[in-house]
């Protein structure tokens, strides 16, 4: 009989659908496409929503949120110089199996306080935890100093950042982050992740892409060099002779 009664519940509970979260995110962005062309010099992305609620809100933990996004991730090799002779040259090299071309994080509070080391681990949400598995040689003994100057770098030209306290949260309910993007992007798909926690529990996730494409004459040069590279480089050396020869015409003109 007990069988049966748990059979029944079972079945009811599939009938009834999954439970909802008590909090969700509805979120939107300002765009979802970005066309890089000639003059393009960077773009800015508003990633807004509002919390849905099925119940009355909790009156404990304040509501914290986390927003990352995340550009298209490819292998990286990190090559450190050393002086030989009075020379710089590349000895060490490390190779990063990914690691995203961009990769951005704004949160509504500093992140140790909205999430644990065990929870950025699992859900690789700092910046740090975003690179996957760094490849040394034998003769590298300190293959994390090459993640630390690839981030470094990156941060530098602007690639990688995190900004604590760029989420604004209105009574609990709405919110919003900017996000300024550079002009030297990757052309692929971005995600965007929403991640809502209260007392470093994870409520609720949402997912939103943008796609950024190169478009007009930068994209059939993208194409023709991945694609038809023979061409390309025969294309490339006539353009710069056309160049060389324009440029001695003008001058000899000017002269006479």
């Amino acid at each position: 009989m007990t069988r049966v009664l748990a059979i029944l519940a079972l079945m009811l509970s599939l009938m009834a659908g999954p439970v909802r979260a008590a909090e969700e995110i509805v979120a939107g962005l300002s765009q979802n496409r970005i066309s890089i062309t000639a003059q393009f010099n960077g773009s800015q992305i508003l990633i807004y929503g509002a919390v849905k609620r099925n119940e009355p809100e909790p009156q404990t933990a304040p509501l914290k949120i986390i927003v990352s996004l995340e550009g298209p991730s490819l292998p990286v090799t990190v090559r450190r110089k050393v002086k030989t002779g009075g020379i710089w040259i590349n000895r060490d090299k490390v190779e990063v199996d990914s690691a995203p071309t961009y990769y951005a994080v704004a949160t509504s509070a500093p992140i140790g306080t909205i999430i644990s080391h065990t929870e950025d681990l699992r859900r690789r949400i700092t910046i740090p935890t975003a690179i996957r598995s760094v490849g040394a040689s034998g003769t590298v003994t300190d293959s994390g100093a090459f993640s630390e100057a690839l981030i470094r770098l990156r941060t530098r030209d602007g690639l990688y950042k995190l900004s604590e306290g760029a989420v604004d949260i209105v009574k609990d309910t709405l919110f919003r982050a900017t996000f300024d993007l550079p002009a030297n992007l990757v052309e692929g798909n971005y995600r965007v992740r929403i991640l809502l926690y209260r007392d470093k529990v994870l409520l609720d996730e949402a997912t939103e892409t943008i796609f950024v494409r190169r478009v007009g004459l930068e994209r059939w040069l993208a194409n023709t060099a991945e694609q038809q590279s023979e061409f390309y480089g025969v294309l490339s050396l006539l353009i710069a002779g056309f160049a060389g020869w324009a440029a001695a015409a003008i001058f000899r003109f000017i002269r006479s």
